[in-house]
């Protein structure tokens, strides 16, 4: 491992739409800093998605700061174009990445943070970590173990296209935003069973021609109604990081028509190799589809700044037990929007406000 050591103002950690917001008004604001990652190629937290994923937003939404999304502006981009935008973003505003750069550690050494990674040692005086909205460590059960060895097995991460899973009926575990879009696809070449909570759904199709057009009103309420200011912002809070969000472009009546058996009862066990339901129902198939969503791993935080919940401690962004130390892109940071391209920018903007107002001069660098 190398061991160079470089000095910085900030060190942002991710470079995904939350690190690269936050690099821009970083820069904007005439600080110092740097954006690590560990992939080898900006945009490969998107490109590594399943092959059919669309944004919910349409393009003309979904440009960051100073960018416009290209192509037609009525269009949902794709998972490969997020990623090649991200990529352009970065280029047009010449932020300072490093990729193949991995943090192992992080810690704080009397007023300034230590992070040790796969390439080299940062010191910094503020860190801004930019991880992903809800983690990247697949939530599997326990009893996934005891699934007979024939079943296939993937968790969402996993999941590309239909033709990774074996011929046979397909039980997909998990009904929120990407359970119900993977059984709806796969339910065009086999039997399909979709168990798990009611996530809610909004009252339309975001593709169809009413949902375009309220869609601007539903995107005011992500922005304006539903935040952690507000008592039904904070109970959906919850809702969303322990279950996921509502259904958008995907609903039971697309479920029922596509001929998937939608059950609400959960997954509970295994019984004699085969996948058993709340109400005790063993179900007979040959694959399974975990999307049973991801957990936060902080465990390379060397700082008590985690709760018992997995989330950091923190208020938009904001770690208050720990000065210098600031979270970007975090699922409802701020409010329902922050989980989308159309919100993570005030976010970054909070954040780098935040980093000036607490040392307004970038500390002196030693040459």
């Amino acid at each position: 491992m190398d061991t160079t050591t470089t000095r910085l103002d900030t060190l942002v950690i991710g470079a995904g739409q939350a690190g690269l917001c936050t690099g821009y008004h970083l820069k904007r604001a005439g600080r110092e800093f740097l954006i690590v990652d560990g992939h080898d190629r900006l945009g490969d937290n998107w490109r590594n998605q399943w092959d059919t994923l669309r944004l919910f937003t349409p393009a003309r939404m979904d440009g960051l700061p100073g960018l416009r999304f290209p192509g037609d502006p009525t269009h949902y981009p794709s998972k490969d174009e997020v990623g090649d935008y991200l990529e352009t973003f970065a280029r047009h505003h010449q932020l300072p990445v490093r990729l193949g750069t991995r943090v192992l550690s992080l810690e704080k050494r009397g007023d300034v943070f230590v992070a040790t990674t796969d390439t080299g040692t940062f010191v910094a005086d503020s860190i801004v970590v930019c991880t992903g909205s809800f983690g990247r460590t697949p939530l599997v059960p326990d009893a996934a173990a005891d699934l007979a060895p024939g079943i296939v097995q993937l968790h969402s991460s996993a999941y590309r296209r239909p033709d990774q899973l074996a011929e046979g009926p397909v039980l997909v575990v998990g009904a929120s935003h990407s359970g119900q879009e993977i059984a709806y696809e796969l339910a065009l070449t086999r039997s399909t069973t979709l168990c798990g909570r009611d996530t809610g759904a909004l009252p339309f199709n975001t593709d169809s021609r009413r949902g375009r057009a309220a869609f601007p009103l539903v995107l005011f309420v992500f922005r304006h109604v539903l935040t952690r200011r507000t008592p039904m912002g904070r109970k959906e809070m919850l809702e969303v990081r322990s279950h996921g969000g509502p259904a958008m472009r995907v609903h039971t009546k697309d479920l029922l028509g596509r001929g998937i058996e939608r059950i609400e009862e959960r997954f509970a066990g295994v019984h004699d190799g085969r996948p058993q339901l709340a109400n005790g129902r063993v179900l007979d198939v040959a694959n399974v589809v975990w999307c049973t969503g991801f957990r936060q791993v902080f465990d390379w935080i060397q700082l008590p700044v985690i709760g018992e919940d997995g989330w950091p401690r923190e208020y938009r962004g904001v770690v208050e037990d720990c000065p210098g130390l600031f979270f970007c892109g975090l699922s409802f940071q701020y409010a329902m929007s922050s989980m989308v391209l159309p919100g993570v920018s005030r976010d970054a903007a909070h954040v780098v406000h935040r980093i000036v107002e607490r040392r307004p001069a970038p500390a002196a660098v030693p040459a």
